[in-house]
């Protein structure tokens, strides 16, 4: 049976998105995906996210082995909630760029939404009022292109942005697929809580940092350490080098799954 992935992807980003990404882990991988998380009306946008792993587990839970969860920023910690509620759905998680957060960033992420600053310490407020209509595929990529977000994106992963992130319009033009007043709640709705401490996790953890990133910071790098399989990596690049460097983010994927894979064989002969 052909070892599977089950992909989460970063809040605004449909998972299409990072189709070079899952070229380069064909086929010795077989990768799932949702096409974009918390639009599923079942699954609403909730406090803590609690509903958005809800919907994650139950897809995990309707296929026919553990995974590998991957999750890039958003994706990275809803496979890190749902492994601790349910690890026997997994073989190990990796979060690409998404951050353990401590005590102290769980306490000010309260006092965030208690006093109604989260919009200032996640992406929120800047994705207020952002452009949500373009005449066509190239103003779309001329526009993206010229974001500095977007600026060292792999050139096949900001065309598979621009056509799977967008759909036509009420009129004759296109717009936004991933509904922004969802990415808004997401990003407000960012956790104060989690399920389980890090030392609970039962399965392989590996929390991948872009080298330039400035969402993953020291402090999650050390928190990681409590997790009894924990491992912190880097690759170049900043928060979003999964679409910056699809071809050497699935190689270290490859190498992290293989050492996970022999760690296990391992340790089933020695039991």
């Amino acid at each position: 049976m052909t070892p599977a992935i089950f992909f989460a992807h970063a809040n605004g980003f449909p998972s299409a998105t990072y189709g070079k990404l899952f070229a380069a882990l064909a086929p010795q991988y077989q990768v799932h995906h949702l096409e974009m998380h918390g639009h599923d009306p079942r699954f609403p946008v909730n406090a803590n996210w609690e509903s958005l792993v809800d919907e994650l587990l139950h897809h995990l839970a309707g296929l026919d082995q553990p995974v590998w969860g991957v999750g890039h920023s958003l994706g990275g910690l809803l496979h890190y909630h749902a492994a601790l509620r349910q690890p026997q759905l997994y073989r190990g998680v990796v979060m690409l760029d998404s951050p353990t957060l401590t005590l102290a960033d769980q306490w000010l992420i309260r006092a965030a939404k208690r006093f109604g600053f989260i919009d200032r310490i996640t992406p929120a407020g800047r994705t207020l009022g952002r452009r949500e209509d373009f005449a066509d595929v190239d103003e779309a990529l001329r526009y993206f292109a010229g974001k500095s977000l977007f600026k060292r994106f792999d050139p096949e992963c900001l065309e598979a942005y621009v056509r799977h992130g967008l759909a036509a319009g009420d009129g004759s033009g296109l717009r936004l697929k991933f509904d922004p007043a969802t990415e808004i709640s997401i990003y407000r709705n960012v956790p104060h809580v989690t399920p389980g401490r890090p030392r609970q996790l039962a399965v392989p953890l590996a929390l991948v940092r872009g080298r330039h990133s400035r969402v993953v910071l020291p402090h999650h790098a050390r928190a990681v350490r409590r997790v009894p399989q924990g491992e912190y990596l880097s690759l170049p690049g900043g928060h979003m080098f999964p679409l910056e460097r699809p071809q050497d983010t699935a190689d270290l994927l490859k190498q992290i799954f293989a050492r996970w894979q022999r760690r296990a064989a391992q340790e089933s002969r020695s039991a």
